[in-house]
């Protein structure tokens, strides 16, 4: 039994830092891609960021890009998202999800495990 387990998230205000951790558990997710999604209230889950197997190749929403920064640490089998200048809309709870391949395709339909989310606040 895969388990994903999202921590870090908590209230800070406009302009700060958190950092999120994905701790995996069940089995090594060292051979496929990371991703982080978040759902804001109201509104539908979207992707954020993703990181290959091997962490050489990252991609970024535009919406997150030049403020957030993920990686990755195979030997703990755990991923990291740092997110820094937080803006009010980035008030979401976010999800930890592992790819089905080295690679991400950003599609939620072709993730296989799924976090159960961790809310970020951020309050202006």
């Amino acid at each position: 039994q895969v388990q994903l387990v999202e921590s870090g998230g908590g209230l800070v205000q406009a302009g700060g830092s958190l950092r999120l951790s994905c701790a995996a558990s069940g089995r090594t997710l060292s051979s496929v891609a990371m991703n982080w999604f978040r759902q804001a209230p109201g509104k539908e889950r979207e992707f954020v960021v993703a990181i290959s197997w091997s962490g050489r190749v990252t991609y970024y929403a535009d919406s997150v890009k030049g403020r957030f920064t993920i990686s990755r640490d195979n030997a703990e089998n755990t991923v990291y998202l740092q997110m820094s200048s937080l803006k009010p809309e980035d008030t979401a709870v976010y999800y930890c999800a592992a790819s089905r391949g080295l690679y991400s395709n950003y599609a939620e339909k072709d993730m296989q495990y799924w976090g159960k989310g961790t809310l970020v606040t951020v309050s202006s």
